[in-house]
């Protein structure tokens, strides 16, 4: 017997018990999830851009400023449930592809695995956080991005040789921005979605939100890994920022808030890409 073959045999049937209906399911129900909550922030975002006094009604334009505007909807507690389990889902599917490989050729790369990993963890913890929202803990994760963010650095600076590792979280960040920017400005998406099974127009449309989505997303994370190494290099957690004031901090640009309301767009275009991702990605 060919035991190289059988052991392919075996790692191809949990392979694909790893990548069932139910993860595939799962995944893209977490990009749905992701979608709305994207779209949300950037709704909240063109509110703060547009409003007079820039505080956007007291909303924060972040996860949990977009916990909060669906809780105030009817039926809003039932949807936190629902997008705290799709969230599940896609947690469950990038844990997938850590475990048994990601579909692609390159899928069994052990750096794709990795991210994979991480990406599952990450996914876990929102959906952790929007469900125990959902449950009643409105602090679990879902309060102000920005209080949170000063919080972490505050108790990383005061660790040993805490601002080099401020320092270098900030650059790894940024450094993620970028090169999400960098991948969506390249049409790197492509080769995930099953793009011959769109329309002209359906096509069109993905270019142009998982362009100018993806590159509204990787500049706000680059500009926050910003601040993270300004808040390393002063030594003041209090220059560390979250997704809300990232994204007020546009408005001190001389753009002023018109370059906030293009990256409020741009967000909500990613949300709307994510939700095309449920439709066409390869899973």
């Amino acid at each position: 017997m060919n035991i190289s073959a059988t052991a392919r045999k075996g790692h191809g049937k949990a392979r694909r018990a790893g990548n069932g209906s139910a993860v595939e399911a799962g995944g893209r129900a977490g990009f749905v999830a992701r979608g709305v909550i994207y779209f949300l922030v950037g709704v909240l975002a063109l509110r703060i851009a547009f409003s007079d006094t820039g505080g956007g009604g007291g909303k924060t334009a972040d996860r949990g400023g977009a916990l909060a505007e669906i809780a105030q909807k009817p039926f809003g507690s039932v949807l936190l449930w629902v997008l705290g389990v799709a969230l599940v889902g896609m947690a469950l599917w990038r844990l997938s592809e850590a475990a048994f490989g990601a579909a692609g050729p390159d899928g069994q790369k052990a750096t794709k695995r990795l991210a994979s990993a991480g990406r599952a963890v990450f996914y876990g913890f929102m959906s952790y956080s929007v469900l125990m929202f959902a449950a009643g803990d409105k602090g679990s994760g879902s309060g102000s991005s920005d209080a949170q963010s000063q919080d972490v650095t505050a108790r990383v600076l005061d660790m040993p040789g805490g601002r080099w590792l401020v320092g270098a979280g900030g650059v790894a960040v940024a450094g993620a921005g970028l090169w999400i920017a960098g991948r969506a400005a390249l049409r790197k998406f492509h080769k995930h979605l099953r793009m011959g099974e769109m329309s002209r127009t359906e096509r069109r449309a993905v270019d142009i939100t998982g362009v100018f989505g993806g590159v509204s997303r990787g500049v706000v994370f680059a500009v926050a890994g910003g601040f993270a190494v300004t808040a390393a290099v002063k030594a003041r957690s209090g220059e560390a920022k979250g997704m809300d004031d990232t994204l007020r901090s546009f408005t001190t640009t001389p753009a002023g808030p018109w370059l906030l309301a293009l990256i409020a767009v741009g967000l909500a275009a990613f949300g709307l890409f994510s939700c095309a991702n449920a439709r066409w990605r390869r899973i």
